[in-house]
């Protein structure tokens, strides 16, 4: 990750509004499958996102990070819990009622080729937000679209191409932009720089740094590299099985991990310099399924504050 700045910018400290901009409740999402069982994808989870700082999530795949993003924009409705967005409670709120809520939150997806219309010339795509709201339109949108471009790193007459036209990481810089259009205050990066290469990666989250101090942006952001982690992060939410197991600033988490989970993904960090290097045991146990049948339901995690904004799963003792 070189050329990334390794210290994110402080949450805003000056700001007069010290409510949390997202506050999530005993947040819970259950999936019925085969023979009544049900998978528990997300399960009691309760965090907030601070105005103008980073949260990051982290965990394996299928520990439910997506899906609570998903749950957060109310791209999909919980089984349980409560949303509150900016003093808002949107957690039943109909499509309709949460069409001006939209406005403060957008998502940038894993897959930028899969979340762009290869019909549609990618600048109509960036400015489609500004339609549908109704903020601009004719040459007030043109010239929006190509600001946002230029924002992005690309160029004003790429807004004519389509989404074939362009690499995967031009590509996800598109979606980035679309994401801002609108000046939302919460973006959620879900896996947003997995696709691009190591120099792209370090401009892509300059510039997602940038303006978040420029703009006050909160960030949702979903990743598996532990090494772009804690670069971007002010917090950390460790997941596993739907579950929040260890959350923290990321100095704690990187520095003194506490859940024996979050202990094996860091130990699972890979080490370039062999000198480095020391002696892992092989992991052989049996991974466990979200599956449970009729009547059944995984146990749930508490968590214990072991210092100030550091708070780790009660773990059952071990031999």
């Amino acid at each position: 990750m070189t050329g990334v700045d390794t210290t994110p910018s402080t949450p805003a400290s000056g700001a007069e509004d010290r409510t949390p901009l997202v506050v999530v409740d005993d947040l819970c999402k259950v999936f019925p499958v085969a023979d009544r069982a049900k998978i528990h994808a997300v399960e009691h989870v309760s965090l907030q996102v601070d105005r103008g700082e980073t949260l990051a999530v982290v965990g394996e795949s299928g520990c439910g990070k997506s899906t609570l993003a998903h749950l957060i924009i109310r791209l999909l409705d919980p089984t349980g819990g409560r949303i509150v967005l900016d003093g808002a409670d949107i957690t039943d709120l109909s499509a309709r009622a949460m069409r001006p809520h939209r406005q403060k939150m957008q998502i940038v997806f894993q897959d930028p080729f899969a979340s762009l219309d290869p019909r549609r010339t990618v600048g109509r795509a960036v400015g489609e937000p500004l339609r549908v709201h109704k903020v601009a339109s004719g040459n007030e949108l043109e010239e929006r679209v190509a600001n946002l471009f230029e924002r992005v790193g690309l160029e004003r007459q790429h807004a004519r191409q389509f989404p074939h036209q362009f690499s995967g990481g031009q590509r996800q810089r598109i979606c980035i932009a679309r994401a801002l259009a609108l000046e939302p205050e919460l973006v959620i990066a879900d896996e947003a720089v997995s696709a691009l290469d190591v120099s792209i990666q370090a401009q892509v989250i300059n510039l997602m740094m940038d303006l978040q101090a420029e703009m006050g942006l909160s960030y949702l952001f979903i990743s598996h590299d532990l090494a772009v982690v804690e670069r971007i992060s002010h917090r950390v939410a460790v997941m596993y099985l739907g579950q929040i197991v260890e959350l923290g600033p990321r100095s704690a988490i990187f520095e003194n991990p506490q859940h024996s989970y979050t202990k094996r993904l860091l130990e699972a960090v890979p080490i370039a310099d062999p000198r480095r290097r020391h002696h892992r045991p092989l992991l052989t146990d049996e991974i466990p399924s979200p599956r449970w049948g009729p009547g059944e339901a995984p146990e749930r995690v508490e968590l214990a504050e072991v210092e100030p904004g550091h708070f780790v799963g009660v773990e059952a003792p071990t031999g």
